[in-house]
């Protein structure tokens, strides 16, 4: 404990050996800090070092034990408060809207005001100094002229020399920035008889002036226009230019003169409008209209112009609006006194009005803070444990008006421990500042704040006055904080709790007493308004209903504030862990899945699979998979759903079931969701011929011309799309072209007018085809009769029947004892060597045309039927094989087991025609010996497609569709990610398709024949 003294006093005396030392050094009070600085300057310009201007000794400075405030100034400057380092705050100084150098023509009178305080340690004392900071003038403003075209008359005949005032022009800038020169821009390529001087006035502004430097003819031009430049002197120079227009006139040779060359006068403030200041008065020896005079405003400020009124006729000044000296002390501006001649003569005068003072403002008391005590709201908080005679607050009196009316005195009223003592010997008697000091101990116990009343007076007759309070809080000291027993407090809380339900408490204790032990709760801003707190008793509760699946942790500080001045304050970490429950049901990412997939898929196919997610955990998110029972079959673990038959689009084109997901919590959650399966059309049914019947016929008048409908060929397909879409073509039996075939429509028109030879019967060979990859096709037998009429249908009924046994490679068209004349005469006409030829070029094409039919299939012909077993056209078999040919002719065709014997006899009528294999059998009957072993129906491999965006580790589609016996292999395809199945079926050709053209030139299928007659 004695130890613990000794120290205490060895401290107390190194501070009042450096407050010693400082006092001694400290300059003054009443020393005034005078710097410059330029206006307009960027922040933190040095200006000055407070510590050094002022001669202070470094021992104290830049430890902290002495410290500098600004007290007044701080809007445009700032200081540091340890090394008292002077600098320009953020705020520019424009010294042209300053109002106290709205009239000031000297650049070293528009000046800033501030005060600086230097504190000593512990504020033990306070010295205040007063500062100006006189503000230079920059080049930012540019001068300008009363107007962008300026006038002047001027009279015909002058001599040369005659000089013309022009209007000058304003600069907010002075002197050097202020207007340096004009000049005179005119054209040079015409003789100019103008020419510029500027002179210097007494008042030593420059006053541009014309002189006439030729000859003027009123007579032969009667008006110039010039253009005036004026430049400042700032660098850069800033210019502007006005159009000058000069008007030649008559003769006006006197100008009116003033009385006097410069009129002041002085007006009381606050003199209401229309009260007469000053008349002047200027005359024109000049009568008539020339010595008429009219006075206007000159050089005036827009100020002047707004406060005062000029008649134009009497030149009486007067009152237009009321004039504050606070705000105006003194109007300084030019009046041009101008005569009615032509040109108008002039002249000016300089007037000069002050201002007189009127006791019309009050004194002001300013109270404000001082060091480190705070002044807020009327209020300063002072501490119990300030020695006596400590500064707490800086008393400002001043008083806007002049003399006597601004001389103030003021004083502490009431019984309270406070006194004023001057802060400095004040240079101005409208201003004074004092220091409130305290007089006596302060006892936080006995007197917990005091009302501080001070009244100002001024020395006005009669004298106004005003008072402010202070009102001074003796603030309890508070040095213990608050704590808490644990720094970490976890807990664990379920989810879904409801609002407000209390979540843990927490208790803090503090060692202070009254008010310094009180503590309130609060809770860090980090929380979020998750968790709010009881301030009294420490309740932490759910502001609302947690949810473990948005937020499963939170960590945030519990604050325990005491209320003591200042507050103390101590924290603890609280962590709050949200525990599950089975709230969330299953989720399917879409509430329908589409999907499409080829027709003829094989049994336990993947056809797509579904994509469900638990926002859980554990238990609660496992998941089971069920598809509620239609075709498909789902499995559990993965989500892909496979087929549990065959899909045939003609018989069913789509499928919807539904697929559920039950969740392993307590109560078991679920979710449903609907699957549309949608089979895509495969090109496996070939166009069926409707119309006409191969056995029948239409007649045809030899005289019908071209374009005339012979026929219509209609053909249906089971199928959709471009599968279903048929196109018609002529493969034979128009060796003539006599005939046309829409190939879209079917319609078969007549091509050419017809001849003689071309009576008889026509049998046209068409050909079907879908557009199907790869096209299938049926064949149409059309037999066109032409003739007048039809007086021997039997006769055409035998033909008709002969043609259906004719191969279909040869034509059958017309007249053939037409066609053997005709042969005959060509006979005659070549003789021996076009026949040797013609036999050459016959071998030729029969030997081409049987390699070409042996390539070619052996099915039969049979329109819009299966394939049977026995093809009904076999091929015309080469010369050496003739004999066999017509021997198997005789044999008994083999019986269609689907039509059982109704076909024999109408098989038997084809048993021997030859025909060329194109087309792939309609349904695909695979005990036929034509179909080949390639053609397949495979499943792609769908698991291969599906390329899912979803982040979900609990679905996974199987590597692998189930094998396919007796394929190659199995197309794949690149899916959408959308997990819908889309394609076209043609990714491996050989895989899916016999070839790229199932049809070659003659189709192959029959129908049931009937005979049919167009008339």
């Amino acid at each position: 404990m004695g130890s613990r003294n000794v120290g205490a006093v060895h401290s107390a005396r190194c501070y009042l050996v450096l407050i010693l030392q400082l006092l001694t050094q400290l300059p003054s009070a009443n020393s005034v800090l005078r710097y410059r600085v330029a206006e307009e300057g960027p922040a933190d310009v040095h200006i000055g070092n407070v510590a050094s201007d002022l001669g202070l000794s470094t021992s104290g400075i830049g430890t902290g034990d002495v410290t500098f405030a600004l007290e007044s100034g701080s809007e445009y400057f700032k200081i540091d408060n340890v090394t008292g380092e002077l600098t320009t705050g953020t705020r520019r100084i424009d010294r042209e809207k300053l109002p106290q150098c709205q009239m000031i023509f000297d650049e070293n009178e528009c000046f800033l005001n501030f005060e600086v305080s230097v504190i000593g340690p512990l504020q033990s004392w306070v010295d205040l100094f007063d500062g100006r900071i006189v503000v230079t003038d920059i080049n930012d403003n540019t001068p300008s002229f009363p107007s962008p075209v300026l006038t002047l008359s001027v009279e015909e005949n002058r001599p040369i020399g005659t000089l013309y005032l022009l209007p000058t022009a304003t600069d907010r800038d002075f002197g050097r920035n202020g207007i340096d020169r004009y000049e005179l821009i005119q054209d040079s390529s015409r003789s100019s008889v103008f020419e510029l001087q500027v002179a210097d006035t007494p008042e030593g502004q420059k006053q541009p002036q014309l002189i006439v430097k030729g000859p003027l003819d009123r007579e032969a031009r009667d008006s110039y226009e010039l253009v005036l430049r004026v430049r400042d002197g700032g660098n850069p120079s800033r210019s502007s230019q006005a159009l000058l227009r000069v008007s030649i006139t008559d003769v006006n040779d006197n100008s009116p003169r003033f009385e006097r060359a410069v009129y002041e006068a002085e007006m009381a403030e606050n003199a209401p409008p229309g009260t007469p200041v000053l008349q002047v008065r200027a005359t024109d020896r000049d009568v008539g209209v020339n010595g008429q005079v009219e006075y206007v405003f000159g050089a005036a400020t827009e100020s002047v112009r707004r406060l005062l009124r000029l008649d134009e006729a009497s030149g009486w000044l007067s009152v237009l609006h009321r004039i504050d000296r606070e705000e105006v002390s003194q109007l300084r501006f030019t009046i041009t006194a101008r005569d009615r001649g032509q040109p108008p003569r002039t002249d000016r005068t300089t007037v000069v009005l002050n201002v007189r003072d009127e006791n019309d403002n009050v004194p002001i008391v300013e109270i404000r803070k001082i060091g480190r005590i705070l002044v807020r709201d009327g209020a300063a908080m002072v501490p119990e444990n300030v020695l006596v005679d400590t500064p707490v607050a800086l008393v400002q009196v001043s008083d806007r008006d002049q003399g006597e009316n601004g001389a103030v005195t003021c004083t502490v009223v009431g019984d309270v421990p406070f006194t004023l003592k001057p802060a400095d010997d004040a240079f101005e008697r409208n201003k004074k500042k004092y220091f409130l000091h305290t007089s006596a101990l302060l006892d936080y116990e006995a007197t917990r704040e005091y009302s501080v009343t001070i009244v100002a007076v001024d020395s006005g007759s009669p004298s106004l006055s005003s008072n402010s309070s202070l009102l001074v809080r003796v603030v309890d000291i508070n040095d213990h904080a608050p704590t808490f027993a644990q720094s970490l407090v976890e807990v664990h809380f379920a989810e879904n709790n409801a609002p407000g339900e209390r979540v843990v408490t927490v208790v803090a204790a503090d060692a202070d007493s009254g008010k310094n032990a009180e503590i309130a709760y609060s809770l860090d801003p980090s929380v979020n308004g998750a968790f709010y707190i009881d301030a009294d008793n420490g309740d932490i509760r759910a502001t609302g209903t947690l949810d473990r699946e948005q937020r499963e942790r939170y960590e945030f500080r519990v604050i325990a504030r005491d209320k003591g001045t200042p507050s103390l304050q101590g924290s603890a970490t609280v962590v709050v862990q949200v525990t599950d429950r089975n709230d969330n049901a299953p989720k399917f990412v879409q509430e329908v899945f589409t999907f499409y997939v080829k027709e003829n898929l094989l049994t336990n196919s993947p056809v797509g699979m579904v994509t469900v997610t638990d926002a859980d955990e554990g238990e609660n998110a496992e998941l089971s998979l069920f598809v509620e029972h239609d075709e498909e079959e789902g499995e559990n673990n993965t989500g892909t759903i496979f087929s549990s038959a065959s899909f045939d689009r003609e018989r069913r084109s789509a499928y919807s079931f539904r697929v559920r997901a039950v969740d392993g919590g307590e109560p078991p959650r679920s979710a449903t969701a609907t699957v549309s399966l949608f089979v895509t059309d495969e090109n496996d049914n070939a166009p069926s011929i409707t119309s006409p019947a191969n056995d029948s016929y239409t007649l045809l008048p030899p005289a019908s011309g071209a374009r005339t409908v012979v026929r219509t060929v209609t053909a249906s397909d089971g199928d959709t799309g471009s599968n279903a879409d048929v196109r018609y073509a002529l493969i034979g039996g128009n060796p003539f072209r006599l005939f046309e075939i829409g190939s879209s429509s079917g319609v078969i028109t007549l091509a050419e007018p017809l001849e003689r030879r071309h009576r008889g019967l026509h049998r046209l060979v068409v050909r079907v085809n879908d557009s199907g990859m790869p096209s299938l096709c049926a064949t149409a037998l059309v037999h066109v009769f032409i003739n007048e009429s039809l007086a021997n249908a039997t006769l055409v009924d035998a033909q008709v029947a002969r043609s259906l046994a004719i191969p279909l490679y040869m034509d059958i068209a017309g007249d053939p004892d037409s066609e053997r004349a005709l042969g005959k005469q060509r006979l005659s006409v070549a003789i021996g060597v076009l026949a040797g030829a013609a036999a050459v070029i016959l071998v030729i094409l029969l030997v081409v045309t049987a390699r070409q039919c042996g390539v070619q299939g052996k099915n039969g012909y049979e329109a819009g039927k299966k394939e049977p077993e026995e093809d009904f056209f076999s091929p015309q078999p080469p010369p050496l094989q003739a004999q066999a040919s017509q021997n198997e002719r005789g044999r008994k065709p083999r019986r269609d087991k689907r039509n059982n014997g109704s076909a024999k006899s109408e098989r038997s009528l084809y048993s021997g025609i030859m025909t060329v294999n194109g087309c792939r059998p309609a349904n695909g009957d695979p005990s036929s010996p034509r179909l080949s072993a390639r053609r397949h129906q495979s499943s792609p491999d769908l698991a291969r497609h599906y390329k899912s965006s979803s982040p979900l580790p609990a679905v996974h589609l199987q590597p692998n569709s189930p094998p396919v016996e007796g394929k190659k292999h199995q197309a794949v395809q690149e899916l959408p990610p959308t997990n819908t199945f889309t394609g076209n079926g043609t990714s491996n050709a050989d895989a899916m398709s016999l070839s790229s053209d199932q049809c070659s030139d003659y189709g192959c299928q029959t129908v049931k024949y009937s005979k049919q007659v167009r008339t």
